[in-house]
């Protein structure tokens, strides 16, 4: 009997509570490897500046569009539900196998960087897609929506942590206890991701096999009535015809145009974070402070989003987006009227800068939610095309991370005349040290490098808040138009219902 009660407990989790668990998997593996992939390479394995920047820049490439294979085809809306299940049962721990592959050497650097990079971000691909595409599939109603991401960014702060336990272990000299933390991650996640999927898969055959369980909506964020039912006549259409619906799609048009300047901005604020430290504030704080400021700013966003999710069941996610976006080029315009040498307000503001711009990102993906709902009452649809959907938002918008890096060296070049470049190779985001010791600057110069690393700190936000406040103020999917998709697709549900128990 004592063997029974831990699965007995287990199965008594809220499913909210399981399908935010596989975001914990995901991120105590993501924010070690950002933190570390690169100094390993550069300082571990000496990986030379070309290879280094062709993996970089293939990762960063549309060689591979995020699209899902159409499993879904010819299946039940359950049925669809149960293949993502089993697909991150299957990715997940893959995943877990292509972080290890970073840790241990085993080709020539520039080789194994170029194949573990693309294992690796393949299938980040993959779990991200189909765990984003569990959100529009398992919930209709915005706030079994926002109840099932809560739970997400819950357990992604949890899963953060592993940044602040990763400085016990990060030794260049003596890298054995690192790859063990490291090994220790990945078995961890892995096993994670197998018993969620399990728990998950069970619940979804639970609902299948009990027809009245129409309280799973509440009690457990899923909509029931896309679970019970579904046609399992599937869409015959070709990828072209899907193109060209998406392209009058007017909200979708809007919406990744937003999207590409959020993703140009949590990357450049991802790149440029240390490097804002140590010329702006390096001579006033000291290293443990400002390893301590990077470790938070890898908690805070999640921990924030607890906050924003409440104000989107209050507001809707429109107008906290739309807040998120005033509040940023307010602070901006303050912070560049104040000038760099109010040094609380300066440090304020780099640390409230990338946690708010990170909160955002990650209330989007409700929005991508309900343009999944609009896609299939505009299109007559008879499942949600949710995986695709989130695949062309990727597609789309992924060329953001190159330009982050690329436009900030340049802006600094322009305003400045020191060009990184010139100086050992720069480490993007992502080291305990990421912004390798470069020669001082000429005492002449460095007044000119700290006053044009403070305009690229205020002027990059201000500029991307203008051009995303116009394009969201486009964007019609909120408010009466948004109950309109919402009351249309549960009316085609019902109707599958009908049609179902006719048959």
């Amino acid at each position: 009997m004592g063997l029974d009660r831990p699965q007995a407990w287990l199965l008594g989790l809220p499913t909210a509570a399981v399908y935010g668990s596989l975001a914990l998997f995901t991120t105590i593996l993501h924010n070690v490897f950002l933190l570390y992939y690169v100094d390993t390479f550069v300082s571990v394995y000496k990986i030379n500046k070309m290879a280094f920047w062709v993996g970089e820049a293939y990762r960063a490439s549309p060689n591979n569009p995020p699209f899902p294979s159409r499993s879904g085809a010819g299946l039940s809306s359950r049925a669809v539900v149960l293949a993502r299940v089993r697909a991150l049962g299957w990715h997940g721990p893959l995943l877990a196998l292509s972080f290890l592959a970073f840790w241990v050497p085993w080709a020539p650097a520039g080789l194994q960087f170029l194949l573990c990079l693309c294992l690796y971000d393949g299938f980040l691909t993959l779990v991200d897609l189909h765990h984003h595409a569990l959100l529009a599939d398992l919930a209709l109603s915005a706030h079994d929506r926002t109840h099932l991401n809560f739970y997400c960014s819950l357990f992604s702060a949890a899963g953060s942590l592993s940044v602040f336990a990763s400085y016990a272990f990060w030794n260049k000299e003596d890298f054995s206890s690192f790859r063990a933390f490291c090994v220790t991650l990945a078995v961890s996640s892995g096993l994670g991701f197998l018993g969620a999927t399990r728990l998950l898969r069970r619940r979804v055959e639970a609902a299948r096999r009990d027809p009245g369980c129409s309280g799973l909506a509440v009690d457990c964020g899923l909509c029931g009535e896309e679970l019970l039912v579904g046609s399992e006549e599937a869409d015959s259409i070709t990828l072209g015809q899907y193109l060209r619906q998406l392209a009058r799609h007017r909200n979708f048009l809007w919406f990744v145009s937003m999207d590409l300047v959020q993703v140009f901005h949590c990357h450049f604020n991802s790149n440029f974070f240390p490097l804002f430290l140590e010329h702006l504030l390096s001579d006033h704080i000291s290293l443990s402070t400002g390893s301590i400021l990077l470790g938070l700013s890898y908690v805070a966003p999640h921990l924030n989003n607890l906050y924003f999710l409440s104000l989107c069941r209050r507001w809707g996610v429109y107008a906290v987006v739309r807040g998120l976006f005033l509040l940023k080029l307010g602070l901006s315009l303050l912070m560049l009227l104040a000038g760099p040498d109010h040094l609380s307000l300066l440090c304020l503001f780099i640390a409230s800068n990338r946690v708010f711009t990170e909160g955002t990102c990650k209330l989007l993906t409700l929005v991508v939610t309900d343009l999944v709902d609009e896609d299939l009452v505009l299109n007559h649809r008879k499942q949600a095309a949710s995986a695709l959907l989130f695949g062309m938002v990727a597609l789309v918008t992924k060329p953001g991370q190159t330009f982050a890096p690329l436009l900030g060296t340049w802006l600094l070049c322009f305003y400045t005349g020191h060009d990184l470049f010139q100086q050992s190779l720069i480490t993007p985001v992502g080291s305990a040290h990421p912004w390798p010791e470069p020669p001082a600057p000429a005492p002449a110069q460095a007044p000119m490098l700290r006053q044009g690393c403070f305009y690229l700190l205020v002027l990059v936000p201000i500029t991307c808040a203008l051009l995303q406040l116009f394009t969201w103020s486009q964007f019609t999917l909120h408010g009466r138009r948004l109950h309109m998709v919402k009351a249309q697709r549960q009316n085609l549900s019902q109707a599958q219902t009908l049609d179902v128990k006719m048959v």
